[in-house]
């Protein structure tokens, strides 16, 4: 397994937040059919969607959950020459109460307008748990993975430390996550809003668009993100 492949692999998926879900078809048995979701990653690392239960893919998951989660760089000049990943996975309904409250908690922060519709409209959580990735670096760069990890300490738990980190930043610290945007070269008429850090990176969110910037180096504990974060914003 190439180091460099699941890297790349896994930095896609952390830097995408839509794809398209294909499921096994019960109005056409035997055919594929696609849908676009948005996503965001769970604990695990693992893609998190909210999906309507009358919709078509919610059925052909629940008759059959194998499916697959097509991600692409977004605006790629050339598709062909950029990354893309097919995530093959198991896709498995969320029921206990406490995991139920954990995802929405985390998909309320990266897709803000999902709070109406998931308590007002028949909306469930559904997470797509890996079974093998395909990631495709560019042209003649294929790559069958079979583990690529993921998950996210800061989350682990009731995710109470990636929280407060994303509380603090927003609360006492836009003219840094405004400095972010800048060094990134971010669209900057919106206020941008952090959604989310892992070991690699942050999310942040302006208006419906999400962004993930990475840290120079991994970070294990909220002392390494804290130090990484004054790094940056010194620049």
């Amino acid at each position: 397994m190439s180091a460099e492949a699941t890297k790349h692999a896994r930095q896609l998926l952390l830097k995408e937040y839509r794809g398209v879900l294909s499921t096994h078809s019960q109005a056409m048995p035997g055919f594929p059919f696609g849908s676009v979701v948005p996503y965001c990653l769970d604990a695990e690392g693992w893609p998190l969607i909210l999906i309507s239960r009358i919709a078509q893919h919610t059925r052909n998951l629940k008759a059959d959950g194998r499916c697959s989660l097509l991600v692409g760089e977004r605006a790629a000049a050339d598709v062909q020459a950029a990354g893309r990943l097919t995530l093959l996975a198991e896709a498995r309904q969320l029921s206990e109460a406490a995991d139920i409250e954990a995802a929405a908690q985390r998909y309320y922060r990266y897709f803000p307008e999902s709070r109406d519709y998931h308590r007002v409209h028949d909306f469930d959580f559904w997470r797509l748990e890996p079974v093998r990735w395909r990631y495709i670096g560019g042209f003649g760069a294929i790559h069958w993975l079979d583990r690529v990890a993921l998950a996210n300490p800061f989350a682990a738990g009731d995710g109470a430390a990636e929280r407060g980190m994303v509380e603090h930043m927003n609360d006492d610290h836009a003219p840094a996550i405004a400095r972010y945007v800048a060094q990134a070269g971010l669209p900057g008429a919106e206020p941008a809003q952090m959604t989310g850090i892992d070991s690699e990176g942050f999310h942040l969110r302006i208006g419906q668009a999400l962004h993930w910037l990475p840290f120079a180096e991994p970070c294990e504990t909220p002392l390494a993100v804290r130090q990484a974060l004054v790094a940056m914003a010194r620049g």
